[in-house]
């Protein structure tokens, strides 16, 4: 699979995670896919952590170069949407209104701990709003590519600086979707494209095979 098709594969089934009328917080890159994939049924209400609830979909039409979201993109707001300050947005957050953040990631250990600030030498933009969104958001949902240059992101004990330990409930990658349980990480739902046998040797992690298991849709 290209690049792009894993991409799209991710978001189309990070969106059957999220339900109608939801406040969803989406991370910049992958995450954005995600509502092009929503069921006709499932509406949501996506906040950005610099001070909007109600980001739309933006076209010719409705953008506005005044209008940008948390990754200085471009952005548009739904009829009654609204803006607001850092600090209320933030008050949103921490005090637990928003339903469900999906963000990348780095690493994520098999006890939900989740690395996505920074490389240690490497150049940062900053830490953006992961650290309260991850602790503020009840279910925190992790989209990315389950290798980095063939190495694993999924692994027993994070190697990188934390944005937060034990947060992560869900990890949904181009091989497979993952639950954070008490006894661990549980593979429910795997890619066809791939064997069991090569998401194991993927996943430095302990990998449980649900006793549910069933093809990733």
């Amino acid at each position: 699979m290209d690049k792009n098709a894993v991409k799209e594969l991710i978001a189309r089934r990070v969106a059957k995670e999220l339900k109608d009328g939801d406040v969803v917080n989406l991370g910049i890159g992958l995450p954005t896919l995600v509502p092009k994939y929503l069921p006709e049924n499932v509406t949501l209400i996506l906040q950005s952590e610099n001070g909007i609830i109600g980001v739309g979909r933006l076209t010719d039409e409705n953008k506005d170069v005044h209008i940008t979201d948390a990754g200085g993109n471009p952005a548009a707001i739904i009829d009654g949407g609204c803006y607001f300050d850092s600090c209320t947005s933030f008050g949103i957050i921490r005090g637990g209104h928003v339903d469900a953040t999906v963000l990348g990631a780095l690493q994520v250990s098999e006890n939900g701990d989740i690395s996505n600030w920074i490389i240690p030498g490497k150049m940062i933009a900053g830490m953006g709003g992961a650290m309260d969104l991850v602790s503020g958001v009840d279910n925190v949902i992790v989209a990315m590519l389950h290798t980095q240059k063939g190495q694993p992101k999924i692994l027993k004990k994070n190697t990188l600086p934390l944005t937060a330990a034990g947060c992560v409930k869900t990890v949904i990658t181009e091989m497979g979707v993952m639950r954070i349980r008490p006894e661990g990480i549980v593979l429910e739902e795997f890619n066809p494209e791939y064997t069991i046998d090569e998401i194991v040797a993927a996943t430095e992690a302990t990998l449980i095979i649900s006793d549910d298991l069933k093809p990733m849709l």
